[in-house]
């Protein structure tokens, strides 16, 4: 007996009961799903409508896995599915990399192409090789292996890892990866106990854990890599007022500029900086220490860019810290009559390089931009905004980059090192499709604070900029993943480029970037053996040293579909899915994209149900446990600004948030895509989440909603009296101001813990949320209500009940 949804007489969903581990309860409901049912004679109307509380809900399946979740996760068991991005728990790496470093669609992969296309669920890891960790984790060891380096397969070039054998007494392994027998080196030798392991075992990072470093070897050292430069260049509009010598300095606690603090705090900086501003024309500054006064030199030539100065240009913080600050309070002055109009771009990335190339390191560059660049020069855009295309064939052409300019210098940017940020301050349309190529392809970030106001956005531009210079940070990288035989990383998502079909190069690497591996197979696997990847990242340090970083994975395969649906991750197969579908627009229409996702869905959902479930009514909507909330969460993607647009979102909001998705862990597309929603309660404690819906909105209540990307404050209009006096210092609804973006310091436990709970979300996200306060039949409420993404959308996204209701029938096709 399967545990589950008694059917009622009149098909709506009957209460939900326990479903046996392992197994979904079926969904009872009518054959004819979504059309208005006959009403039987004597009893009352049929529903219409299921009972939104009897589907599957996000909210408790997040509560559960918290509630189960007490034990630290050892990592050592092969195929062990972790906890949810959403549940805080500790990890203990025992063999297996942490999944704050890799987390995949499967846990148990299936043994057989066949059986991967009969079940469509897709293979995939998403790996973030430098993820920041709590404080109570270790950070991965460094292992120095001396001259002649780490110890590598001689066939594949796996590094040493657990998965290896050693044979023969210990004189040679043998491969996890190819099988392939390699001599151990004398230096590295060393005895077996009974069981066949190495005495050293436990000492050795590389032989006992998922995740560890090594120290390159001098062939993989670059010159001069401990000069990593941060060069500026400021545009010239309202907000170069925000760029006061106090600000930008504050930002670089010099000594402890970007991360070498974290390496060794007592060093001085070795990063050297150097500011460019521009217009039509490019002005670069020479800050030596010996200069009474900066000095400009001007380069109007931009149809080909050099750095008019070398000795003077890059320098070192610290000696020249007072030319640095007249220079800042310098430049506002100097351009405030500008009537400048026309701005190049490509130019000023141009320039950075050369002083890179110059300097001969890597290094990152800062470009802080307001407008479409139409100035005669390398790289010249023309606006081709053109909302008669969207829904039609030709809509793809708007993701793509307008010319092919940027594409051949994101290139040169990645084999200088040089990693390019740009921060955009758009009044109108930017052709973010467009600028966006480089960053994007150098493993840089863009961030868009449209229609810009200091007072209100001054804060959140000031610490995305904090954060993004002070953020660990891995330079001129270069990441491979390997497989097990039988199955072979064959594509990738993220913010990288590649020259060939395996090597993902980033010019930089910061802790927050994720890249999406999905596998295929090109041979049976074996339950006995499981599969196993490593991801080995070689990359510069913040503190100049050339290191590897590797990541260990081994997962369970299986020949029963049952077992691979048992030990499936939802939120990393959403991950997985929203990439796919961001990168389809390039090249297919948006609707075929949507179509793509929901009949791939349909299928995963209607392979489980004949193969796996036990036998019952075509009426009846069946899911996987682990699975139960595909439908919710990939309606979510489906009715996403980049693939369903509302009227008013600009084709550079849906350019900027498809590069921004393609970068993302699991953690972050998963609040992105279904937010959090709590209703803050007088007691103070964290309140549990409510789901994504106005009819989960009280009149009486206060609820924090996020997104990962912004922060709502809404206020129900018959909200108590004391609620509004402990958050806003205020008793009536009419008096509190919508236009706030912090909330008012106020000496009571309430106010106390609301603001400790907001800057506690914005600690967990890689951008600041920006807090809008929204009160309830007020026009920013249509803003907020795009978010509660259980209900239908403007833009005409279906509501969660609805959808579901789509899904059964698209399922019931499939098997009929």
């Amino acid at each position: 007996m399967q545990g589950g949804y008694p059917p009622q007489q009149n098909g709506a969903f009957g209460q939900v009961r326990g479903p046996q581990p392992g197994y979904a309860g079926p969904y009872p409901g009518q054959p004819n799903y979504g059309a208005p049912a006959p009403a039987p004679a004597p009893a009352p109307p049929a529903q219409k409508r299921l009972d939104p509380d009897a589907i599957p809900s996000p909210i408790q399946v997040i509560e559960d896995d918290k509630a189960k979740s007490t034990e630290p996760f050892t990592t050592g068991v092969r195929g062990q599915a972790p906890p949810l991005v959403t549940t805080n728990f500790q990890v203990k790496d025992q063999g297996n990399a942490s999944p704050r470093f890799i987390r995949c669609t499967a846990y148990n992969m299936p043994c057989t192409a066949d059986m991967a296309k009969q079940s469509q669920v897709p293979l995939a890891a998403v790996i973030k090789p430098l993820a920041t960790l709590p404080p109570d984790e270790t950070p991965p060891y460094v292992v120095d292996h001396g001259e002649g380096g780490p110890i590598r397969c001689n066939r594949c070039k796996a590094y040493m890892c657990p998965y290896m054998q050693f044979i023969e007494g210990g004189r040679r392994f043998q491969c996890g990866f190819c099988s392939c027998v390699t001599e151990v080196p004398p230096h590295y030798f060393q005895h077996l106990d009974h069981t066949g392991k190495r005495v050293d075992c436990y000492d050795r990072p590389e032989l006992s854990l998922g995740s560890y470093e090594f120290l390159a070897t001098v062939d993989y050292c670059k010159v001069g890599p401990d000069m990593l430069n941060a060069l500026h260049s400021v545009s010239l509009h309202s907000h170069l007022q925000l760029m006061s010598r106090n600000t930008i300095l504050t930002f670089f606690p010099f000594p402890r500029f970007v991360s070498v603090s974290r390496e060794n705090p007592e060093m001085d900086s070795v990063v050297r900086v150097g500011f460019v501003t521009y217009n039509k024309v490019l002005h670069f500054y020479n800050v030596k220490s010996s200069l009474a006064q900066p000095q400009m030199l001007v380069v109007s030539d931009v149809s080909d860019m050099f750095v008019p100065l070398l000795d003077g240009f890059l320098v070192n913080v610290n000696e020249s810290r007072l030319v640095i600050e007249s220079l800042l309070d310098q430049i506002p002055e100097m351009f405030a009559d500008t009537r400048e109009t026309e701005t190049v771009f490509g130019p000023v990335i141009q320039a950075g390089l050369e002083a890179l190339k110059a300097a001969d390191c890597a290094g990152k560059l800062f470009v802080f931009h307001t407008s479409l660049p139409i100035a005669e020069a390398p790289g010249k855009l023309k606006n081709r905004e053109d909302k008669k295309l969207i829904g039609t064939d030709k809509e793809k052409s708007l993701f793509q980059p307008q010319v092919g300019f940027y594409n051949n210098l994101a290139k040169e940017c990645v084999a200088q090192g040089c990693c390019v940020d740009l921060f955009l301050f758009p009044n109108q349309y930017v052709d973010v499709a467009t600028l966006g190529v480089v960053p994007v392809s150098t493993g840089g970030s863009v961030y868009k604070y449209t229609y810009f106001q200091a007072q209100s956005d001054q804060e959140r531009f000031l610490n995305d900029l904090r954060r993004d210079i002070q953020k660990p940070v891995g330079f001129d990288a270069v990441m491979r993943v390997r497989t097990s035989t039988g199955i072979r990383a064959t594509d990738f998502y993220g913010s990288f480029f590649m020259s060939n079909t395996t090597d993902v190069e980033l010019a930089g690497l910061d802790c927050d970037k994720a890249i999406t591996v999905e596998f295929k197979h090109d041979d049976k696997l074996s339950e006995e053996t499981g599969a196993l990847m490593q991801c080995a990242m070689l990359y510069t340090s913040c503190s100049g040293q050339r290191r590897l970083r590797i990541h260990n994975m081994a997962v369970n395969c299986c020949s029963q579909l049952a077992d691979l649906y048992r030990n499936c991750e939802t939120d990393t197969i959403i991950n997985f899915f929203s990439k796919y579908a961001f990168r389809g627009i390039l090249n297919n229409p948006t609707k075929a994209v949507r179509d793509t996702l929901v009949n791939q869905c349909a299928q995963i959902l209607a392979c489980y149900r004949k193969n796996c479930a036990s036998p019952s009514s075509a009426g009846q909507l069946i899911l996987p446990e682990c699975m139960k909330l595909l439908p919710v969460y990939l309606n979510c993607v489906l009715k996403s600004d980049v693939l369903l647009p509302g009227a008013d979102v600009s084709l550079d909001d849906r350019a900027y948030l498809r590069q921004l998705i393609s970068c993302m862990d699991v953690a972050e597309t998963h609040v992105f895509f279904y937010p959090r929603l709590l209703p803050l309660l007088e007691s103070g404690s964290l309140p549990v989440a409510v789901r994504d819906s106005e009819e989960r909105l009280s009149k009486g209540g206060v609820y924090l909603l996020e997104t990962g990307l912004h922060l709502f404050l809404w206020v129900g209009a018959s909200a108590q009296q004391e609620l509004l006096l402990n958050i806003f210092g205020t008793q009536s609804f009419s008096q509190i101001d919508p236009s706030m973006t912090s909330l008012p310091v106020l000496d009571n436990p309430f106010s106390q813990r609301l603001r400790e709970i907001i800057d506690s979300f914005r600690a967990q996200r890689s951008r600041y949320m920006k807090l809008m306060v929204v009160k309830q039949e007020d026009r920013a409420e249509l803003i907020f209500r795009h978010f509660l993404v259980e209900d239908k959308s403007a833009s005409g996204g279906a509501s969660y009940v609805d959808f579901l209701c789509h899904m059964h029938k698209e399922i019931r096709q499939l098997l009929s």
